[in-house]
Protein backbone atom coordinates (compact mmCIF):
# COMPACT_ATOMS: atom_id res chain seq x y z
CA UNK A 1 0.00 0.00 0.00
CA UNK A 2 3.08 2.05 1.13
CA UNK A 3 4.81 1.73 -2.25
CA UNK A 4 1.06 2.23 -4.47
CA UNK A 5 0.54 5.90 -2.30
CA UNK A 6 4.26 6.88 -3.26
CA UNK A 7 3.58 6.53 -6.62
CA UNK A 8 -0.05 7.75 -6.67
CA UNK A 9 1.78 10.99 -5.05
CA UNK A 10 4.38 10.93 -7.65
CA UNK A 11 1.84 10.95 -10.32
CA UNK A 12 0.13 13.62 -8.80
CA UNK A 13 3.22 16.11 -8.88
CA UNK A 14 4.36 15.20 -12.37
CA UNK A 15 0.66 16.13 -13.78
CA UNK A 16 0.76 19.46 -11.32
CA UNK A 17 4.56 20.05 -12.93
CA UNK A 18 3.05 19.79 -16.11
CA UNK A 19 -0.51 21.54 -15.74
CA UNK A 20 1.84 24.17 -14.17
CA UNK A 21 3.70 24.67 -17.71
CA UNK A 22 0.89 24.45 -19.79
CA UNK A 23 -0.72 27.42 -17.70
CA UNK A 24 3.23 29.04 -17.60
CA UNK A 25 3.03 28.82 -21.59
CA UNK A 26 0.06 29.93 -22.16
CA UNK A 27 0.45 33.13 -21.38
CA UNK A 28 2.68 35.51 -24.17
CA UNK A 29 4.00 38.00 -26.21
CA UNK A 30 1.75 38.80 -28.98
CA UNK A 31 3.28 40.02 -32.38
CA UNK A 32 1.84 43.48 -32.37
CA UNK A 33 0.19 45.66 -35.33
CA UNK A 34 3.55 46.56 -36.92
CA UNK A 35 5.06 43.11 -37.22
CA UNK A 36 1.89 41.85 -38.63
CA UNK A 37 2.43 44.89 -41.13
CA UNK A 38 6.02 43.41 -42.06
CA UNK A 39 4.10 40.53 -42.67
CA UNK A 40 2.83 41.49 -46.23
CA UNK A 41 4.79 40.95 -48.94
CA UNK A 42 6.27 44.24 -51.12
CA UNK A 43 8.45 45.28 -54.07
CA UNK A 44 11.39 43.80 -52.31
CA UNK A 45 10.49 41.11 -50.15
CA UNK A 46 8.02 37.89 -50.96
CA UNK A 47 7.06 36.57 -47.80
CA UNK A 48 5.01 33.44 -47.64
CA UNK A 49 3.58 31.35 -44.88
CA UNK A 50 5.30 27.70 -44.85
CA UNK A 51 4.95 24.28 -42.83
CA UNK A 52 7.68 25.74 -40.47
CA UNK A 53 6.57 28.84 -40.13
CA UNK A 54 7.43 32.26 -42.59
CA UNK A 55 9.89 32.44 -45.51
CA UNK A 56 10.95 36.23 -45.93
CA UNK A 57 12.11 35.66 -49.82
CA UNK A 58 14.38 39.17 -51.00
CA UNK A 59 16.98 39.33 -53.56
CA UNK A 60 19.35 35.95 -52.11
CA UNK A 61 19.11 33.31 -53.89
CA UNK A 62 21.99 31.35 -52.07
CA UNK A 63 22.10 31.93 -48.40
CA UNK A 64 19.12 32.02 -45.62
CA UNK A 65 19.54 32.58 -42.10
CA UNK A 66 16.92 30.24 -39.54
CA UNK A 67 15.66 32.55 -37.14
CA UNK A 68 14.19 31.20 -33.35
CA UNK A 69 12.20 32.98 -31.56
CA UNK A 70 12.43 34.22 -28.00
CA UNK A 71 10.74 32.06 -25.70
CA UNK A 72 7.00 33.05 -24.70
CA UNK A 73 6.80 35.33 -28.02
CA UNK A 74 4.87 34.92 -30.67
CA UNK A 75 7.28 34.13 -33.73
CA UNK A 76 5.59 36.83 -35.93
CA UNK A 77 6.83 39.31 -33.40
CA UNK A 78 10.35 39.18 -35.42
CA UNK A 79 8.86 39.95 -38.90
CA UNK A 80 10.25 44.09 -38.74
CA UNK A 81 13.39 42.79 -38.93
CA UNK A 82 13.24 39.98 -40.38
CA UNK A 83 11.91 41.69 -43.11
CA UNK A 84 14.54 43.94 -43.27
CA UNK A 85 17.48 41.43 -43.56
CA UNK A 86 15.71 39.70 -46.65
CA UNK A 87 15.19 43.05 -48.40
CA UNK A 88 19.18 43.83 -47.69
CA UNK A 89 20.37 40.39 -48.77
CA UNK A 90 20.05 37.26 -46.75
CA UNK A 91 16.59 35.65 -46.67
CA UNK A 92 15.21 34.60 -43.82
CA UNK A 93 13.17 31.05 -42.46
CA UNK A 94 11.44 32.08 -39.53
CA UNK A 95 10.45 28.88 -37.11
CA UNK A 96 7.28 28.24 -35.24
CA UNK A 97 8.02 26.69 -31.93
CA UNK A 98 6.04 24.18 -30.01
CA UNK A 99 4.38 26.14 -27.10
CA UNK A 100 6.88 28.99 -28.24
CA UNK A 101 9.92 27.29 -26.64
CA UNK A 102 12.31 27.11 -28.65
CA UNK A 103 14.03 24.16 -26.55
CA UNK A 104 11.35 22.10 -27.36
CA UNK A 105 12.09 22.16 -31.20
CA UNK A 106 15.92 22.60 -31.16
CA UNK A 107 16.18 20.39 -34.20
CA UNK A 108 13.47 22.07 -36.62
CA UNK A 109 16.30 23.32 -38.60
CA UNK A 110 16.56 20.43 -39.97
CA UNK A 111 13.53 20.50 -41.74
CA UNK A 112 13.69 23.75 -42.99
CA UNK A 113 16.92 22.90 -44.88
CA UNK A 114 15.51 20.23 -45.73
CA UNK A 115 12.72 22.34 -47.40
CA UNK A 116 14.90 25.34 -49.09
CA UNK A 117 17.28 24.55 -51.54
CA UNK A 118 19.87 27.07 -50.16
CA UNK A 119 23.44 27.03 -50.41
CA UNK A 120 24.65 28.95 -47.33
CA UNK A 121 22.96 28.59 -44.27
CA UNK A 122 23.31 30.52 -40.77
CA UNK A 123 20.95 30.26 -37.88
CA UNK A 124 20.33 32.42 -35.16
CA UNK A 125 17.68 33.42 -32.56
CA UNK A 126 16.29 36.11 -29.78
CA UNK A 127 17.13 35.57 -26.57
CA UNK A 128 16.41 31.60 -25.79
CA UNK A 129 16.05 31.36 -29.36
CA UNK A 130 19.62 32.14 -29.86
CA UNK A 131 20.64 30.45 -27.06
CA UNK A 132 18.74 27.26 -28.92
CA UNK A 133 20.01 28.02 -31.99
CA UNK A 134 23.75 28.03 -30.73
CA UNK A 135 23.60 24.66 -29.27
CA UNK A 136 22.28 23.27 -32.83
CA UNK A 137 25.50 25.25 -34.26
CA UNK A 138 27.45 23.93 -31.87
CA UNK A 139 26.59 20.22 -32.64
CA UNK A 140 26.04 20.60 -36.08
CA UNK A 141 28.87 23.10 -37.33
CA UNK A 142 28.93 21.07 -40.99
CA UNK A 143 25.27 22.46 -41.69
CA UNK A 144 25.57 25.88 -41.00
CA UNK A 145 28.19 28.48 -41.61
CA UNK A 146 27.27 31.17 -39.00
CA UNK A 147 25.41 32.10 -35.92
CA UNK A 148 23.33 35.18 -35.12
CA UNK A 149 22.61 35.75 -31.32
CA UNK A 150 20.00 38.63 -30.61
CA UNK A 151 20.53 39.36 -26.62
CA UNK A 152 21.82 35.50 -26.53
CA UNK A 153 25.10 33.55 -25.93
CA UNK A 154 26.22 30.33 -26.56
CA UNK A 155 26.30 27.45 -23.74
CA UNK A 156 28.80 25.34 -25.60
CA UNK A 157 32.06 26.06 -27.80
CA UNK A 158 31.42 26.53 -31.50
CA UNK A 159 33.82 25.21 -34.49
CA UNK A 160 35.89 27.70 -35.70
CA UNK A 161 34.88 27.15 -39.01
CA UNK A 162 31.59 29.33 -38.08
CA UNK A 163 31.19 32.92 -38.15
CA UNK A 164 29.37 34.58 -35.00
CA UNK A 165 27.75 37.67 -34.84
CA UNK A 166 26.14 38.87 -31.51
CA UNK A 167 23.75 41.56 -30.91
CA UNK A 168 22.98 43.26 -27.76
CA UNK A 169 21.12 46.52 -26.89
CA UNK A 170 22.28 48.85 -23.69
CA UNK A 171 19.14 49.35 -22.41
CA UNK A 172 18.83 45.70 -22.38
CA UNK A 173 17.88 43.92 -18.30
CA UNK A 174 16.84 40.82 -19.32
CA UNK A 175 19.63 39.05 -20.70
CA UNK A 176 22.77 38.20 -18.04
CA UNK A 177 25.50 39.73 -19.03
CA UNK A 178 27.73 38.03 -16.79
CA UNK A 179 26.50 35.08 -19.18
CA UNK A 180 27.40 36.79 -22.25
CA UNK A 181 30.91 37.60 -20.97
CA UNK A 182 31.27 33.84 -20.33
CA UNK A 183 30.14 33.13 -23.78
CA UNK A 184 32.70 34.65 -25.59
CA UNK A 185 35.06 32.13 -24.36
CA UNK A 186 33.24 29.34 -26.42
CA UNK A 187 32.99 32.19 -29.42
CA UNK A 188 34.80 30.92 -32.82
CA UNK A 189 37.98 32.52 -34.00
CA UNK A 190 35.77 34.78 -36.63
CA UNK A 191 32.90 36.41 -33.99
CA UNK A 192 31.54 39.89 -33.95
CA UNK A 193 29.99 41.80 -30.86
CA UNK A 194 27.98 44.81 -31.79
CA UNK A 195 26.02 46.79 -28.76
CA UNK A 196 23.07 49.29 -29.87
CA UNK A 197 23.40 52.58 -28.23
CA UNK A 198 19.78 53.06 -26.85
CA UNK A 199 18.07 49.28 -27.76
CA UNK A 200 16.55 47.05 -25.28
CA UNK A 201 15.60 43.52 -25.25
CA UNK A 202 12.13 43.59 -26.56
CA UNK A 203 12.48 45.75 -29.72
CA UNK A 204 14.45 42.80 -31.33
CA UNK A 205 10.94 41.96 -31.89
CA UNK A 206 7.63 43.85 -32.06
CA UNK A 207 5.57 42.76 -29.43
CA UNK A 208 5.54 45.77 -26.62
CA UNK A 209 7.47 45.97 -23.57
CA UNK A 210 9.01 42.72 -21.47
CA UNK A 211 8.55 42.00 -17.56
CA UNK A 212 12.27 43.32 -16.27
CA UNK A 213 13.66 44.75 -19.37
CA UNK A 214 15.37 48.47 -19.53
CA UNK A 215 13.47 51.61 -21.28
CA UNK A 216 14.73 51.88 -24.57
CA UNK A 217 16.11 55.20 -26.04
CA UNK A 218 15.96 54.39 -29.33
CA UNK A 219 12.59 53.90 -31.29
CA UNK A 220 12.01 49.96 -32.12
CA UNK A 221 12.26 50.97 -36.06
CA UNK A 222 15.96 52.32 -35.74
CA UNK A 223 16.78 49.21 -33.50
CA UNK A 224 15.80 46.97 -36.32
CA UNK A 225 17.77 48.57 -39.21
CA UNK A 226 20.71 48.84 -37.06
CA UNK A 227 20.77 45.23 -36.18
CA UNK A 228 19.88 44.59 -39.93
CA UNK A 229 23.00 46.25 -40.86
CA UNK A 230 25.42 44.76 -38.75
CA UNK A 231 24.11 41.50 -39.63
CA UNK A 232 24.49 41.87 -43.63
CA UNK A 233 27.93 43.79 -42.85
CA UNK A 234 29.18 40.95 -40.88
CA UNK A 235 28.02 38.38 -43.45
CA UNK A 236 28.79 40.29 -46.47
CA UNK A 237 25.36 39.99 -47.52
CA UNK A 238 24.53 43.21 -47.87
CA UNK A 239 22.96 44.39 -50.97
Amino acid sequence: MKKKSRLLTAAALLLVVILGFFVYTAVYYHADETARSALRSDGSVAVTPTDYGYLFDGPAEDAALIFYPGAKVEAEAYAPLLHRLAAGGLNVCLVRMPLRMAFLGQNRADDVMAACPYEHWYIGGHSLGGAVAALYAADNGEAVEGLVLCAAYPTKPLDDGLIEISLTGSEDRVVSRNRQESGRSLAPACSYTYVIEGGNHAQFGSYGAQKGDGAALIPPERQWDEAAADILAALGRAA
